[in-house]
């Protein structure tokens, strides 16, 4: 005799009419589907996140593989459909429908290699299913993808400062794991009763040892008592068809806010990403009078400009010193999806400031781990990023840039255009933070955290756990396509 298609018989929906049933199952998909729509968006809800995948999987082991398939697939796409908004501002409608697609699809594969394992081993060990998988494919996504794992699950956790210690010990993957192997501990126990007990039991006492631990860290981690820095964002873009007039206020205001916050004990000014793309010369007259600006002010001065010559587009990041030397320049290295004409640069910056190591990156540089690990390992303090964001995503830009800090031990100061100012420390707590605005723009005042960098162990630990996940993902997907053993 064949073992049932379930982890538990009859079947869910059994007893009830074809059409019955099949609405039934339908309510069924939309309502596993709704958790999943407020964690998928650029804007999660953390702790909702712990548990959205839940009723998806107790679904799948629930159902006939057929049933658990489409059931997956509908509850899927509800949940990236908080997506639709978004992507819409940077892809075609087309585009749009076959990202979300895809998504659900991998969403598809997860789910129903998780219920074939289950079903065909019923063992405890089950339970890594899920969180393995996962985890495989956002170490793909992470190392091959253009704009990497973006929105991944583990960064719905930023705000979670306890469990976010885990970061620090095995990065995104470590995180990752563990969100997901709380869902798929408590689905086996839901649908297979106490032969699971034992998987729920470790699952437990495993994140009770993370958020433990992570206080612990935290409670003993020094407050923020360096010198004073501002940051500043003005949402307006200098654009080719922008007024010269216009053109003028902006960067006057800019300039004034410089003043300002100076004059208010800033040691170190902050701007956004690509204030104007300019011809050299353009470009060179606001290099003259920011590097004047620094001389005149005192402090450090960061901001992002694009240049455009003969050889083309880059997008650049110029640290201006007090003593009004040449600029310190970054060339950006990950470009977002409106800006890929642009030159991808390669060369990183490290510069002492204010007496402390920080690094220049920029914007969409931060969302990859390997490029953060770099400046970890060259000891940096801080990281100035200056970044544009697009409103509905600003939430999402700060928190993946919080989480490199997290990894590699340094504090981030991040000002976006479009997004959120931001200041946060090695430990991932935000010290300061406002909404940027449109003209005259946002302002943040904050002091600097004055420690050393934080030792941590992601930047081998947590590579090397997520292509362990990789392979071990390879051989469970390979042994779930075994035929099913008779009883």
């Amino acid at each position: 005799m064949s073992m049932p298609d379930t982890l538990s018989a009859p079947i869910l929906f059994a007893g009830t009419t074809a059409l019955r049933r099949r609405l039934s199952q339908t309510a069924a998909a939309l309502a596993a589907g709704l958790p999943l729509y407020w964690v998928l968006g650029p804007q999660p809800l953390g702790p909702l996140a712990w548990c959205a995948p839940l009723p998806v999987l107790w679904l799948a082991l629930r159902s006939s593989r057929r049933d658990a398939a489409w059931m997956t697939f509908l509850a899927t796409v509800l949940g990236l459909s908080s997506n639709f908004s978004y992507f819409r501002l940077l892809m075609p409608l087309p585009a749009v429908l076959a990202v979300i697609t895809v998504k659900a699809l991998l969403w598809l594969l997860v789910v129903l290699a998780t219920r074939r394992l289950v079903l065909r081993y019923r063992a405890s060990w089950t339970v890594l299913a899920y969180p393995v998988l996962w985890v495989a494919i956002d170490t793909l996504m992470a190392a091959l993808l253009p704009d990497g794992n973006w929105g991944s699950l583990a960064y719905s956790q930023a705000d979670n400062v306890a469990i976010l210690q885990v970061a620090a010990l095995a990065g995104v993957p470590g995180l990752l794991f563990l969100l997901c192997l709380a869902p798929s501990a408590l689905a086996l126990l839901l649908a297979g009763g106490r032969a699971y007990a034992p998987a729920a039991g470790a699952t437990l006492l495993l994140l009770a040892a993370a958020f433990g631990g992570g206080a612990w860290r935290v409670q003993g981690a020094p407050a923020a008592s360096g010198p004073l820095a501002g940051l500043v964002a003005i949402d307006d873009f200098i654009g080719p068809a922008t007024p010269p007039a216009r053109a003028q206020a902006v960067w006057d205001q800019y300039a004034r806010h410089v003043v300002q916050l100076a004059g208010q004990g800033a040691r170190l000014v902050l701007l956004p990403e690509k204030i104007a793309v300019l011809a050299p010369a353009q470009a060179d007259a606001v290099r003259q009078r920011f590097q004047a600006l620094a001389r005149g002010t005192g402090a450090w001065i960061t901001l992002g400009i694009g240049v455009q010559d003969a050889a083309g587009r880059r997008n650049l990041a110029w640290l201006f010193a007090p003593d009004g030397a040449a600029p310190v320049s970054y060339q950006k290295h990950h470009l977002a999806p409106p800006e890929r004409d642009f030159l991808a640069g390669s060369a990183y910056a490290v510069q002492p400031v204010a007496g402390q190591a920080m690094g220049l990156a920029i914007c969409k540089d931060m969302h990859f781990a390997p490029l953060g690990q770099a400046y970890g390992a060259a000891g940096v303090q801080a990281m100035l990023v200056p970044a544009w964001d697009f409103q509905l995503d600003g939430w999402m830009g700060a928190r993946m840039t919080v989480v490199r800090g997290v990894e590699n031990g340094y504090a981030v100061l991040r000002a976006a255009r479009e997004g959120v100012l931001t200041v946060s420390d090695a430990y991932g707590r935000v010290l300061a933070e406002r909404a940027s605005s449109a003209m005259p723009g946002s302002t943040l005042l904050a002091p600097l955290p004055a420690h050393s960098p934080v030792a941590t162990w992601a930047g081998w630990l947590g590579p090397l756990f997520g292509w362990l996940c990789v392979a071990l993902g390879v051989m469970l997907l390979c042994a779930g396509r075994r035929a099913m053993p008779s009883a």
